[in-house]
């Protein structure tokens, strides 16, 4: 399940303005600063919707027959879990009326489950056709923000990580939740299985064998869940730019994820 989590409103502020520069001299950026974002945003999405193009995905919707009901959206918003139910009650909030809005009972009702009982052709073509409203795509970032990307940055800053370090957490937030739910094991637990293997930069350690030591956590937690068995998203991407000290995301990336190949050459 991936639930709705509380973000420190203040530390989604933090900038580390003090950090020494990175190998090209040019001082270090978070995830937050648009650039790297934005690859972030590239990378999540070539293993979610196998491009790079996250901006076309807002009115993506199907069951992809993970137990999770239709997932949605530029990072996978799942009927099952809550989050998609999030982005149609921020969108009714702000534009009340909306082609969604008759669907909240039913997107309540299937909580937990893969049933589409009220839902069907009539709701996933209304999914679709809002996302040519700006209204509906906003819904969409700040639900993002507000459950993964905040989340998952405030986490990473006070473990000291870079911005790789900060987008693999970003990353397995989007595929796993925080917390471990049935048939699921969490970011939290994913960390808690890292941080016993060897310490964060924060508490002294080196990022890349930390990085790896979650990255290895990660594995064995895809390799629990059922709907999940493919660890390229892992080996041949993120274990891919800790091995050639990508911590600031330096581009060019290049990457493969469940067997197709991907670049970014410049931010």
């Amino acid at each position: 399940m991936k639930p709705r989590c509380l973000v420190l409103a203040g530390a989604l502020a933090l900038v580390l303005s003090g950090c020494s520069p990175s190998s090209s001299g040019a001082p270090e950026k978070n995830l937050d600063d648009p650039a790297k974002k934005d690859i972030a945003m590239r990378l999540v999405s070539s293993a979610e919707n196998s491009t790079l193009d996250w901006e076309a995905q807002y009115g993506y919707i199907e069951d992809i027959g993970d137990g999770r009901g239709y997932t949605a959206g530029i990072i996978g918003f799942c009927s099952g879990t809550g989050d998609l139910l999030e982005v149609v009650t921020r969108y009714t909030e702000a534009r009340p009326g909306n082609a969604l809005e008759r669907f909240l009972p039913a997107l309540r009702g299937v909580l937990g489950t893969d049933s589409h009982e009220g839902l069907g052709d009539a709701f996933t073509g209304a999914w679709a056709k809002a996302a040519s409203d700006p209204v509906f795509r906003r819904a969409q970032d700040e639900e993002r923000d507000h459950a993964y990307f905040g989340p998952a940055l405030v986490r990473a800053l006070d473990d000291g990580l870079s911005a790789l370090g900060q987008f693999i957490y970003y990353d397995a937030y989007v595929m796993h939740g925080y917390a471990d739910a049935k048939g699921t094991v969490g970011f939290r637990t994913i960390r808690a299985g890292a941080v016993e293997a060897a310490a964060p930069p924060s508490r002294g350690g080196d990022e890349e064998e930390y990085l790896n030591a979650f990255l290895d956590a990660r594995v064995e937690a895809i390799r629990r869940e059922p709907s999940h068995s493919d660890t390229s998203r892992v080996e041949t991407a993120q274990r891919v730019f800790v091995r050639e000290g990508r911590l600031q995301l330096e581009t060019p990336l290049a990457w493969k994820v469940y067997g197709e190949s991907f670049r970014i050459d410049e931010e």
